[in-house]
């Protein structure tokens, strides 16, 4: 699965303005509803109006973005850190390099977003902030849940590949460990599993799960967990050796286009693509919630995960005076 930007605004009278806005503003945290309504009153339409023109002609992205933020978020909080390039003067090589996200997509749009709002509101609107607004406007589009997305977020100055590598969620980690990569990020079990159900979109590649097909325990087998007629088919159709690296899967077969509940109805079929996605069926607590789910409506589902992607959007943010806006999301101002 997988992860932001905004402006310092003008802090010389930050208290008058900040009580302004604490009375007037819906605010969640240090993130407000409507933050650039003063200081860039058209942002959030013209994230809108441009995935409005450009996602109905590459569906795929908006699985690709909104696990752009997921990454983002789970590293550093959701301050952009995903988006930075590497640079000598860094002197590390940068989340972008980090196996999770080597094929994380869409950094192009986000750039184009974020030199139409530069165009706009030069120096206002944080890539931290873009990421976050696309992701949950290209999921709407496509027909999905939509939620609220509190701004403010400021641009982060550091970028770790072994950050990333620690600490996002991967396709091979037990309960044990999501448990405790999503508690780390004030996440907990219904967060875990509601999110998860982002995978109902999307695809994958054969290296994140061909361990299940081919060697599950070193020794040349197949993961018992996994039902027997989709192994099959994955390894006669889609990873037809352990070494594809090319070959795209859905993660929820028949039905990567509709965000609906579908993913929680293989799980229990036990035809969930990862390690992670079976592991969700192996803990009471997660299988009561997945069943909670399927008993109930779409339009439940998509409340409640709108709620968690609204909670997972405010982890780690930088606000205030914390950080920068980026004139270019893949570098830090010089």
């Amino acid at each position: 699965m997988s992860y932001t930007c905004i402006s310092s605004r003008c802090y010389l009278f930050a208290f008058s303005i900040n009580s302004i806005r604490a009375i007037l503003g819906s605010v969640e945290g240090d993130l407000e509803m409507g933050f650039y309504g003063s200081s860039c009153p058209k942002a959030e339409k013209i994230v809108q109006d441009y995935v409005n023109q450009h996602i109905p002609n590459a569906p795929s992205l908006a699985a690709a973005l909104i696990r752009m933020h997921f990454h983002d978020c789970f590293v550093r909080g959701c301050d952009g850190s995903v988006l930075l390039n590497f640079t000598s003067a860094s002197g590390n090589q940068t989340e972008k390099v980090a196996v999770p996200n080597q094929t994380v997509r869409g950094f192009d749009f986000i750039d184009r977003l974020k030199s139409l709002l530069e165009a706009e509101c030069p120096g206002i609107v944080s890539c931290a902030d873009i990421v976050a607004l696309a992701a949950r406007d290209s999921i709407v589009l496509t027909g999905g849940p939509s939620w609220r997305v509190p701004t403010g977020r400021r641009d982060g100055l550091m970028s770790n590949a072994s950050e990333a590598l620690a600490q996002i969620p991967a396709p091979f980690d037990n309960i044990t460990i999501l448990t405790q990569k999503f508690a780390n990020k004030s996440l907990d079990l219904k967060d875990l599993v509601l999110l998860s159900g982002a995978h109902t979109i999307g695809i994958s590649h054969c290296p994140s799960f061909t361990n299940r097909l081919y060697n599950f325990t070193g020794v040349g087998d197949r993961d018992p967990t996994l039902d027997s007629e989709y192994a099959d088919n994955l390894r006669s159709r889609k990873c037809r050796t352990q070494n594809d690296t090319t070959t795209i899967v859905e993660m929820d077969p028949g039905s990567r286009k509709t965000f609906d509940l579908s993913y929680y109805a293989l799980l229990l079929k036990r035809r969930g693509l990862f390690e992670s996605d079976s592991a969700l069926t192996r803990n009471s607590n997660t299988l009561t919630f997945i069943n909670q789910l399927l008993q109930g409506s779409i339009a439940n589902f998509y409340t409640e995960f709108g709620l968690s992607m609204e909670k997972m959007g405010q982890i780690g943010v930088k606000t205030g005076t914390t950080g920068e806006i980026r004139r270019n999301c893949a570098v830090v101002n010089s």
